[in-house]
């Protein structure tokens, strides 16, 4: 056999040097999830990118990008989340993949696209990895770590021409060592049983595709969907005093008792006022 040359040496080993987590196929995906009668109509995988967010919010805006086109990148190196914060994460150790919609219903429903998405994640990852996953309004998903609860991923919607980029970022084999902050988490950290994230994306874009599904046929109604309850059922805000900073420096605080039809937090504070929240970072001050 001939020797391969240090620089083909070199590269191989990086493809392959961290074997716990391997590449995606992006073949095996799209065979799974392209199909005839499917929301997915295409499926890339890149090694890297910036923000896939903003690599498919770009390709709309050029025209001609169908709904349901699903872009995967092994590994970000700009990602956002809400606010314009920047996180980071090593190569294939989690799900960074954004999709874009164009919805049939109201553009005034469209705001209960990133609660869709949350309710469709964790519902996929309680069955594929045996997590229980909570959301925090409006957009963050949470596991317990140690007894702690730890952000594990996010949820960022973003318009872009006729349609929403809906991106979704999960950690999902991080160690200890490897989280970017201390009060993040990842599936691995929340033990668990499944960390290979062919089915796990699967399972995501299934139930992602199926919730969506249900909420078109009901003309965006998330009351007609049971999505409202489902999100009410499994949000971690709710029955808690919290704490939202809004636009323009302002903040308030009171117990979040209910989610309204438009997707708002509504808030309990101390003079009686029952305020519904639409945007602002949320800040849970105690337990449930």
């Amino acid at each position: 056999m001939t020797p391969q040359p240090p620089e083909n040496r070199d590269k191989d080993a990086g493809r392959w040097s961290d074997l716990g987590r391997p590449p995606l196929n992006a073949n095996a995906l799209r065979r799974a999830l392209v199909r005839p009668g499917s929301l997915w109509s295409s499926l890339d995988v890149v090694p890297a990118t910036g923000s896939t967010n903003t690599d498919l919010a770009e390709r709309a805006a050029a025209g001609g990008l169908r709904e349901g086109t699903v872009l995967v990148a092994e590994e970000q190196t700009a990602a956002r989340g809400r606010l314009d914060r920047r996180w980071s994460a090593p190569p294939r150790s989690g799900l960074f993949v954004s999709v874009y919609l164009t919805p049939a219903v109201p553009a005034d429903r469209w705001g209960w696209l990133p609660l869709l998405t949350g309710v469709a994640t964790a519902a996929a990852l309680a069955r594929t990895a045996g997590v229980d996953t909570s959301l925090k309004w409006p957009n963050d998903l949470l596991v317990t770590v140690d007894g702690a609860e730890r952000k594990a991923g996010g949820i960022l919607a973003e318009r872009a021409a006729d349609g929403v980029v809906l991106g979704i970022g999960l950690n999902v084999s991080l160690t200890a060592d490897e989280l970017p902050v201390p009060t993040a988490g990842s599936l691995a950290l929340a033990g668990a049983a499944n960390t290979d994230r062919d089915p796990l994306l699967r399972a995501v874009l299934r139930s992602l595709e199926e919730w969506y599904g249900e909420w078109q046929a009901a003309d965006g109604d998330p009351g007609g969907c049971r999505l409202q309850a489902a999100y009410a059922a499994g949000c971690a805000t709710l029955g808690r005093r919290v704490r939202a900073l809004l636009p323009g420096d302002r903040s308030i605080e009171g117990e979040a008792v209910a989610l309204d039809a438009d997707g708002r937090l509504v808030l309990a504070t101390a003079d009686g006022v029952q305020q519904p929240v639409g945007a602002g970072d949320i800040v849970h001050l105690r337990s449930a």
